[in-house]
């Protein structure tokens, strides 16, 4: 993690979460209409090489999705799926060990966490933290 980075206690995490979830499910629709658009978010093009109809070079629909991602973004919140709303905020452990609080939409609150290098197939559960 770079210095500077913001972490969480779980239960400014679960806070956050609340103000946050609206954005997340704003998140996966908007990269469904890109998807349905034939819009490829990650090259910034049209799948296939075909164009817009319209007078931009991208969709409406990814300045919206960018907006969120950079706010986001400046909160410390790392976004690791816009397809599936799922979330990292980085948090200390008690032993000092610099973790990752792990949220994924559906979910009905921060129910996982897990080491930094071992990512979503590592999860525990919170109670473990």
């Amino acid at each position: 993690m770079p210095s500077g980075t913001r972490h969480f206690s779980l239960e400014d995490a679960r806070t956050l979460l609340k103000q946050i979830r609206q954005d997340l499910f704003e998140i996966v629709r908007l990269k469904k209409v890109l998807d349905a658009k034939n819009y490829d978010i990650y090259r910034h093009q049209y799948f296939g090489g075909g164009g817009p109809n319209g007078t931009k070079n991208y969709p409406p629909e990814l300045e919206d999705l960018v907006n969120i991602l950079r706010r986001f973004d400046s909160e410390g919140i790392l976004v690791k799926s816009v397809d599936e709303g799922l979330i990292d905020l980085p948090h200390i452990r008690r032993s000092g060990e610099e973790v990752f609080l792990c949220y994924k939409l559906g979910e009905e609150d921060i129910l996982f966490w897990h080491p930094v290098e071992a990512g979503f197939a590592g999860r525990r559960t919170i109670t473990e933290l």
